[in-house]
């Protein structure tokens, strides 16, 4: 029995995801380059540790998806959302999941391809 504080309570609901507030890139940047960044990100990711074959995976069609079906990804992965906007999240283990937010949403910068 862990300390209450330390641990999702049971009963207790996630937190309800939003869209993440507008954010700009360091530099304009085409969807292209945009859609790169997201793909090494992805490729990378469960290199940093959690769980590759349930919860990065998840993590990744929650980010793809319209809010009300991201929520329910999480919830049914048993993801842990410690801010609204995804960026920091937690599995039922306690390994903590750290996602950028260009993987999340679009820069308020963004370019046409040429």
């Amino acid at each position: 029995m862990g300390c209450a504080g330390s641990s999702f309570a049971k009963g207790e609901g996630n937190k309800k995801i939003r869209k993440p507030k507008p954010w700009k890139h360091s530099e304009p940047i085409t969807r292209a380059q945009l859609v790169q960044k997201r793909d090494e990100f992805w490729d990378t990711a469960p290199h940093y540790g959690g769980q590759k074959g349930k919860i990065w995976d998840a993590l990744r069609v929650a980010a793809e998806a319209e809010l009300s079906l991201a929520q329910a990804i999480v919830d049914s992965a048993g993801v842990i959302v410690q801010s609204e906007d995804l960026t920091i999240c937690y599995d039922e283990r306690g390994a903590k999941y750290e996602l950028p937010k260009y993987v999340l949403s679009e820069p308020t910068n963004l370019i046409p391809d040429n």
